[in-house]
């Protein structure tokens, strides 16, 4: 005799139910804007491998330590800033780290956790890929879009960021 369904998967299977399809503009938007993301950040980790030794991932650490208000963040804080899992960070800030880019220490906060910063070599190698990133991002984004274009991309981004971001979450990179 087949078990009968929890409450979480009644109601996961209720809200499919219920939940409208996307309508047709909806749906435009929506696989667009995959597609957008999917395309742009393939773009920038070719683009970032032409004209730099950083990969993508690389440079996005390196901005979030860079840009962050003081010289090293815990390495959860940097996880939340990438919206990357814990692990995924720790072997990313572990890779960078034999390479030279990064310095991972014990926390002085409070002994448990780590903090991560970028070291010389990884300032420099950020500052040395920052212009034709920058290059590439207007060429493949901003010079294909008016103002008006801009503005309103990024107050949609920032209402549903807002509404995503999970309590406590610091800010996104990019």
């Amino acid at each position: 005799m087949p078990q009968a369904a929890s409450a979480p998967e009644l109601a996961r299977y209720a809200d499919a139910v219920t939940t409208p399809w996307l309508n047709p503009a909806e749906e435009r938007a929506w696989r667009a804007l995959q597609l957008l993301q999917l395309r742009l950040e393939a773009e920038m980790a070719r683009d970032l491998q032409r004209s730099s030794d950083l990969t993508y991932a690389e440079y996005l650490v390196l901005v979030a330590l860079t840009g962050a208000e003081r010289d090293a963040l815990r390495l959860h804080e940097l996880a939340t800033m990438l919206s990357w899992e814990t692990s995924r960070t720790s072997h990313q800030v572990a890779r960078m780290t034999r390479r030279g880019l990064l310095d991972r220490r014990t926390s002085a906060q409070d002994r448990r956790g780590c903090e991560v910063s970028a070291t010389d070599r990884g300032r420099a190698a950020i500052e040395a890929a920052a212009p034709a990133h920058l290059a590439a991002v207007r060429r493949l984004f901003f010079d294909h879009l008016s103002a008006d274009e801009v503005a309103a991309i990024g107050d949609a981004a920032a209402k549903v960021l807002e509404a995503t971001d999970p309590p406590g979450d610091l800010h996104h990179v990019g």
